[in-house]
């Protein structure tokens, strides 16, 4: 808490901040969405991008609203989030779609992303307009974040990796979102690139709220957690060792730092540290003391790259580097993330949840 309450410089007021009171709307089971939800007051969604939009033009209707191309998927492919036209405010939104009959799994591991996402309030955190039953599917229209996920970039634009520059911007908002959840005692447990969004405005929203877990339990807050997300594959490689291990000890919110240190990884190398490792060896290397490195001129000779890895030449260098290895020499040698970069997500991933 302390790592992120400096590096954020939340104020007291985002401390103090309360919770959202709507509740999702004509969501089967409400009584077991609110039987742990925390008591909420009135407050508005915050952020410039969304101060001026009135709520009451996002009803839960299908028939307000026109959907255009597929733009992504989620919850392990079982969602699919589709471009919108909202007819009310003649404005374009993200509409996520879920068929319920197809889904094995549980409903709360949506209702979960659903109550979480109404109830909080904050210029990171992706919110919903609103959510609605339509037929068999769950309707969640949300704001439309039009350069899509880091994720999508990094795929599309900047394979290794992310300038320095725009890495601190981001993740000086992500820091801000973790740690306004954190104070609402909430751990969010699938901090990744692919759940960190940016508008077309550059505003930085983290979104994947069905893993969160709320830590008051009952009227009484725990100190360590022992309940392990249940969908999980898709996050494994961003979870801390002792999330992992569910030992005894168990985890608190510094498991959700560990998560930020590789998400700091993923952005400056273009892919998250050990998501090319199977699940068993991942966690082995997690619970030896293994740690991630930021990929630069100071750390390269660190890293092995597979051939069948695909790196973009530099421009100038393309007769000079043949192999994949070669490539992303080329790539590393040539740039130099600062001291405090490196120190950051060292910090964020020590092993000993003390010491981070």
């Amino acid at each position: 808490m302390s790592l992120l309450a400096c590096t954020c410089g939340s104020t007291e007021n985002d401390k103090k901040r309360p919770f959202k009171s709507s509740q999702p709307e004509q969501v089967a089971n409400k009584e077991d969405l609110n039987k742990n939800a925390p008591e909420t007051e009135d407050i508005v969604h915050e952020g410039e991008d969304m101060e001026e939009i009135d709520s009451s033009l996002f009803r839960p209707d299908p028939l307000q609203y026109e959907l255009y191309a597929v733009i992504g998927k989620g919850h392990c492919n079982a969602s699919t989030i589709s471009l919108a036209k909202n007819f009310a405010s003649d404005g374009l939104v993200a509409v996520k779609r879920i068929n319920l009959e197809d889904w094995a799994g549980e409903l709360h591991y949506f209702q979960n992303e659903i109550l979480f996402t109404r109830m909080l309030s904050h210029p990171n955190v992706l919110p919903f307009h609103c959510s609605f039953i339509n037929g068999q599917e769950l309707w969640a229209v949300m704001p439309l974040m039009a350069f899509g996920s880091c994720r999508d970039l990094m795929h599309a634009y900047f394979t290794s990796g992310l300038p320095e520059l725009a890495i601190k911007l981001i993740m000086r908002d992500v820091f801000s979102a973790v740690d306004y959840l954190h104070h609402r005692w909430i751990i969010h447990r699938g901090i990744k690139a692919s759940h960190v969004l940016i508008s077309k405005n550059g505003r930085v929203c983290l979104s994947g709220l069905h893993n969160v877990y709320y830590t008051i339990q009952n009227g009484q807050r725990l100190q360590n957690v022992h309940d392990f997300p249940i969908h999980a594959k898709d996050c494994l490689h961003s979870y801390s060792p002792e999330l992992l291990a569910q030992n005894l000890a168990g985890y608190d919110f510094k498991s959700d730092v560990y998560s930020l240190g590789i998400l700091i990884c993923e952005l400056a190398n273009g892919q998250a540290p050990f998501a090319d490792l199977p699940a068993t060896a991942m966690l082995l290397e997690k619970l030896k003391g293994t740690k991630p490195h930021l990929a630069d001129s100071t750390t390269v000779s660190e890293f092995v790259i597979d051939d069948d890895g695909e790196f973009p030449v530099p421009e100038g260098m393309e007769d000079q580097a043949t192999s994949s290895q070669e490539r992303a020499d080329a790539i590393f040698f040539k740039r130099t993330f600062s001291p405090h970069l490196h120190e950051l997500a060292a910090a964020c991933l020590e092993t000993d949840p003390q010491l981070r």
